[in-house]
């Protein structure tokens, strides 16, 4: 059997077992995506998988991103730039300063 063309993975399927806001990081195994809409439990939407996004950060915490720089989502759904048990999210499409509320970044799988 050959393969056959299902879309183009933009966005993949997801069914939340609970409720999940607009633009939450969602991590499935090594998969991560955010969240396009809210969506209900048990209900099927899907979480973007390509794409950029302005994704929260701790100004408190005084972290800068360089353009560039591998992002990663740690387990609270931080975005961090340290590997260590966390999860690949993307590279960063524009300087962040530390005071930044947000840092750009371009999804990855």
């Amino acid at each position: 059997m050959q393969a056959q063309f299902v879309h183009d993975g933009k966005a993949v399927d997801f069914t939340p077992t609970a409720d999940v806001a607009v633009g939450s990081i969602v991590v499935q195994g090594d998969l991560v995506g955010i969240t396009k809409r809210n969506i209900k439990a048990g209900s099927l939407g899907s979480i973007a998988v390509e794409g950029v996004f302005d994704i929260p950060k701790d100004p408190a915490l005084a972290v800068e991103f360089e353009a560039g720089t591998k992002v990663y989502v740690d387990e609270d759904g931080s975005v961090v730039a340290d590997d260590v048990g966390t999860k690949y999210l993307g590279k960063v499409v524009t300087d962040a300063a530390a005071t930044d509320s947000f840092v750009r970044v371009r999804l990855s799988q």
